[in-house]
């Protein structure tokens, strides 16, 4: 699994020299995409088009509420943010802190820029999270695991730490949203591509969060993080190496394929295929 995934990052680096304008383009074309999908994880009712217009300060058809418009613009300023940050700034309390202001901004701002405190207990699903007292050692405990555990690949170490903070709950509100980008602030600082966890992968998604907290194992996350790798690199690479990009549907009727096969082959990441905007697409 690892070796596909460092076969295609080779490649990517190998394409990039001079091409910085474009992967501007691909970052700055996927706010939107990440903001709509880590929103609709935590039952937005935005849509994916909605949420472009929110960001491009374009009035909507219908009456929203002011968290979901303060949701959607507080995150792309933190997706915005990370992208320019991670390289040069490592991941602590502080940076963590920060995010957590910005993504409540508007919204909470009395439990903002902090961690739980007092009588601040929080339950996911039957999982109570540990008392507050426990919290900020228990993040600090997590962040110094995953410096030090050298021996294990990049997508280990992510699962394990998205897990363990997932379990920690640190915060009384923002907690998965915040996560999902500080996995990309982590992949950035390491010269990997950033991912994007979609909302159609919910369901597998809390799943991978229950068998942690049941199991302590970590593998349905760290499948979900590879693909969404791989995912991230076919895409970047289909226009880096200037590739005809089409729907997988068109690519089936033109090869005379099964389209339903190819559509299981890119879930699996078997194929070079990627999602943009919500629709199956392929670099040929």
């Amino acid at each position: 699994m690892i070796q596909n995934l460092l076969a295609l990052r080779m490649r990517f680096l190998l394409q990039i020299e001079d091409k910085e304008s474009l992967l501007r383009l691909i970052d700055e074309s996927e706010i939107a995409e990440q903001v709509y999908n880590s929103n609709a994880i935590e039952n937005s009712t935005l849509s994916l088009e909605e949420t472009e217009k929110v960001l491009m300060q374009i009035d909507l058809e219908r009456f929203i509420t002011e968290r979901e418009l303060f949701e959607s613009k507080n995150l792309a300023k933190v997706v915005q943010y990370i992208s320019k940050k991670a390289k040069t700034h490592p991941l602590n309390k502080e940076i963590i802190l920060f995010l957590h202001k910005t993504l409540l901004s508007n919204i909470r701002d009395e439990i903002a820029w902090r961690f739980r405190q007092d009588d601040e207990w929080v339950k996911v699903w039957n999982h109570i999270a540990p008392s507050p007292e426990h919290v900020e050692k228990r993040i600090k405990k997590a962040l110094l695991e995953y410096e030090n555990n050298i021996e294990k690949n990049i997508i280990e170490r992510i699962a394990h730490l998205h897990l363990e903070f997932e379990n920690i709950h640190p915060f009384v509100d923002g907690n998965g949203r915040i996560w999902r980008v500080l996995n990309n602030y982590l992949l950035i600082r390491e010269n990997f591509v950033p991912i994007n966890i979609r909302f159609v992968e919910r369901k597998t998604y809390y799943s991978a969060l229950k068998e942690y907290d049941l199991k302590k194992t970590t593998k349905k996350m760290e499948d979900i993080i590879y693909k969404a790798l791989m995912n991230s690199y076919h895409k970047r690479l289909a226009y880096l190496e200037w590739k005809e990009i089409m729907t997988l549907n068109e690519y089936a009727k033109q090869n005379w394929l099964s389209h339903s096969n190819l559509i299981n082959k890119a879930h699996r990441q078997s194929i070079p295929a990627f999602i943009e905007k919500g629709i199956w697409r392929i670099g040929v």
